[in-house]
């Protein structure tokens, strides 16, 4: 990864939003820019380079995976230890520190202005890690590629597993053991497998609940492979699926195709996402469909951009985004068919792809 490049390009952005220093505090943006991975980090970025602050747990680690900065060894909070450093050194020119304000309670930043009493002041910076982290190098899609390609064998576990009778939480359970015998990190989120009534619920996690004789079952799973994520959902049906299952399920693949067949750079997140509601609108399912199209996939599983209603960003080469539209009638069942796909010059790719017409298990 070129952290040193990642570092000089935030560095030569500050001026121009009015800023000397900023201070970093979200942890995937730490380990975007300098690879560190650690549990508690800060780290301040100026023109004359970066130091990361973090505790004694991480002396060895720190060494051996920071790139392009200082280390700093504290023994208190790094975010307070970074405000003292800043307030104990003698820095002429230095009048404005940028903070990453999704990113930090209000309770601290009150504790950053009574350090630093005044001497320097806060401001609110704007996302420009987050820009930066929504188009990926080739190295990134690389890792995001073989996370998919892993998480995409998962649902195989999954077919060998759903029988009426058996447990959501036993589905997911050897979903996760075959994730991790793999190689995975770990999931990127808690696995969802939503069985009859469920399947309506959007995020209904795996639980207690017994896979019924007849309905849907929404598989929603990732996995965290070399700091970067996987996203993938495939909806399946136990017992014989009855002709309004089959028109649910052909709608929903329908929207996901005429998304992804909107995708292509200058395209907006709202036009992509407006290309999906469009299919539902007209098999009067939109009203079913109650989430976004889509997100940004990365060191986290939900980045920018958010491929939903509104929004004016446009998709560029190089971003990676999932396309996964639903529909959801609550207590009865719901839908959804999710991929992962990275934009390039033409249109798409579509990651891992498979099968996605209707399974009968």
């Amino acid at each position: 990864m070129d952290h040193a490049g990642r570092l000089r390009e935030l560095q030569s952005s500050l001026p121009q939003h009015g800023l000397d220093l900023v201070l970093v505090t979200h942890l995937p943006n730490i380990r975007y820019l300098c690879g560190f991975t650690g549990s508690a980090a800060a780290l301040i970025v100026g023109d004359r380079g970066g130091m990361l602050f973090t505790d004694g747990r991480y002396i060895t680690q720190a060494k051996d995976e920071v790139k392009g900065t200082k280390i700093k060894i504290v023994c208190s909070s790094p975010t307070v230890a970074a405000a003292e450093w800043l307030a104990s050194a003698k820095r002429r020119f230095i009048s404005r520190l940028g903070i990453e304000a999704d990113f930090m309670a209000a309770g601290m930043r009150d504790r950053l202005k009574s350090v630093l009493k005044g001497r320097i002041r806060i401001c609110f910076a704007p996302p420009l890690i987050e820009r930066a982290r929504m188009v990926k190098d080739a190295e990134e899609i690389q890792r995001i590629r073989s996370a998919v390609e892993i998480g995409a064998g998962l649902f195989r576990v999954a077919l060998k597993q759903i029988r009426p009778g058996r447990k959501e939480v036993r589905v997911a359970a050897a979903m996760e053991y075959a994730a991790r015998c793999a190689g995975a990190e770990g999931m990127s989120f808690s696995t969802i497998i939503g069985s009859g009534a469920r399947s309506a619920v959007v995020h209904g996690r795996a639980s207690e609940a017994v896979i019924p004789r007849q309905g849907f079952v929404v598989c929603d799973f990732g996995v965290i492979l070399a700091g970067y994520c996987s996203d993938r959902t495939r909806t399946v049906h136990v017992g014989r699926p009855p002709h309004a299952a089959r028109q649910i399920y052909e709608a929903v693949l329908e929207a996901q195709q005429a998304a992804l067949d909107a995708i292509r750079p200058g395209v907006t997140a709202g036009e992509v996402d407006a290309a999906a509601r469009h299919v539902l609108r007209k098999w009067k399912l939109a009203r079913y469909f109650t989430h976004s199209t889509g997100h940004g996939l990365g060191l986290e599983v939900h980045e920018a951009p958010r491929i939903a209603a509104a929004q004016t960003q446009k998709l560029e080469p190089g971003m990676v985004i999932t396309v996964e539209p639903g529909a959801y009638i609550p207590g009865k069942w719901g839908v959804r068919i999710e991929d992962v796909v990275v934009v390039n010059a033409s249109g798409c790719e579509v990651l891992a792809p498979r099968d996605k017409e209707l399974i009968a298990i």
